[in-house]
């Protein structure tokens, strides 16, 4: 076979270790048939296997999902859930909304990046107390190269309605008492005890929850993609229901444009 034949062959035969649809005959999912060994399982369930490759207990999934349930609020007014409210309110299809609420919910200072990189804080201090650094210096040396610490401090209010029953479900599922959930705490008391005003919130916790699973960073960027998604369809049904360009409405008036003046088109 010729150099060009055997390069036509190996471009036509598609490699993979995550699964491939047979039509007409079965599906594989993860090395399991997903119509026959895979089919009892839970959404989530399912999720979560194709994420990490791995899979989890009862207590664990039953955790993971309401890590998702207790941040589900349906206010247009939280800025992810704004843009699924402005496409209801001009007329955008669910798909649509949907993906753009949704995209926009990688936010850094917001979303989903400050949960991972919270995660990522976490994982990398536990190591490095295991080795004998304190807490201050690992605190400090974060701050110095990042200039931040994400997971702590939150937007209009100073504490966050969703650790106490998060915590409460945990406990109650034995899942509580990880060494990177004791860390998050450890950090909240010691920020306290320096004066400074920032409060652990929930990314911190959900964070913390996560590297106690095992995640990886990717991992847990996957894992957190739906994690606002039931309290946005709410928001564009209300708005959609609605006349048309009535939700948010600004007036031209309210509008500072510095931009470029107006400009004749040939």
């Amino acid at each position: 076979m010729s150099d060009a034949a055997q390069s036509r062959e190996s471009m036509a035969v598609f490699k993979t270790r995550v699964g491939a649809a047979f039509p007409g005959s079965h599906a594989v999912f993860r090395g399991c048939d997903l119509h026959t060994q895979l089919q009892h399982l839970g959404w989530v369930d399912l999720l979560l296997f194709g994420i990490t490759g791995r899979r989890f207990c009862a207590e664990q999934l039953r955790l993971l999902e309401s890590l998702w349930v207790l941040t589900s609020y349906p206010d247009a007014r939280l800025w992810n859930n704004r843009v699924a409210a402005l496409a209801g309110t001009t007329r955008s299809t669910p798909d649509l909304a949907m993906t753009a609420a949704l995209g926009v919910s990688e936010a850094t200072i917001y979303g989903h990046r400050n949960e991972v990189r919270a995660l990522s804080f976490f994982v990398r201090t536990h190591q490095r107390m295991q080795g004998g650094t304190s807490l201050a210096e690992c605190i400090a040396d974060h701050l110095q190269q990042q200039g931040k610490l994400a997971g702590y401090g939150r937007p209009l209010a100073s504490g966050d309605e969703r650790i106490a029953p998060t915590m409460a479900l945990a406990r109650e599922l034995g899942l509580a008492d990880g060494p990177h959930v004791t860390l998050a705490f450890e950090v909240d008391r010691f920020l306290q005890a320096q004066g400074h005003a920032l409060r652990m919130n929930y990314g911190a916790l959900v964070a913390a929850l996560g590297a106690d699973l095992g995640f990886s960073p990717r991992e847990f960027a996957l894992y957190l993609f739906p994690i606002f998604m039931a309290g946005m369809p709410p928001c564009y049904l209300e708005a959609a229901d609605q006349p048309p360009g009535s939700v948010f409405a600004s007036d031209c008036e309210a509008i500072r444009y510095e931009g470029c003046g107006k400009r004749a088109w040939p």
